[in-house]
């Protein structure tokens, strides 16, 4: 069930499979971000988190300018604080995208996985 479906992002709860999915697309900008974590934080208190999967779809992420890297680390650190059972972060199809962000997942103790692609998306 699609729960968010912005220009720029979308955020939907599975409750059978357990999950919820954040598929951002294109690149964040500033002001896009206050929304953004307005609606994540109403989105993830619909669920008990401890039960749930967090998965990070960034598919159709862009890569980021250089001087923006630094806060995807901060970012992939602040979904790995939310208290999800486990998150998963899929893999964008962009090759740079793909590179900047396993670079931010190394800078930092992510417990989650990065993966190709899952069984079953919004």
């Amino acid at each position: 069930m699609i729960v968010v479906d912005k220009r720029k992002y979308k955020m939907g709860i599975n409750e059978t499979a357990k999950e919820i999915h954040v598929q951002v697309h294109g690149l964040m900008r500033e002001e896009d971000v206050e929304g953004y974590m307005k609606d994540l934080q109403d989105t993830i208190h619909k669920v008990p988190k401890q039960e749930y999967t967090f998965v990070v779809d960034a598919t159709y992420q862009t890569p980021v300018p250089s001087k923006v890297v630094p806060q995807l680390g901060q970012t992939m650190q602040f979904y790995s604080s939310l208290g999800f059972k486990d998150i998963i972060v899929v893999k964008p199809s962009s090759k740079i995208a793909q590179v900047q962000i396993r670079n931010a997942l190394e800078r930092i103790e992510f417990p989650g996985k990065f993966v190709d692609r899952i069984a079953h998306s919004m």
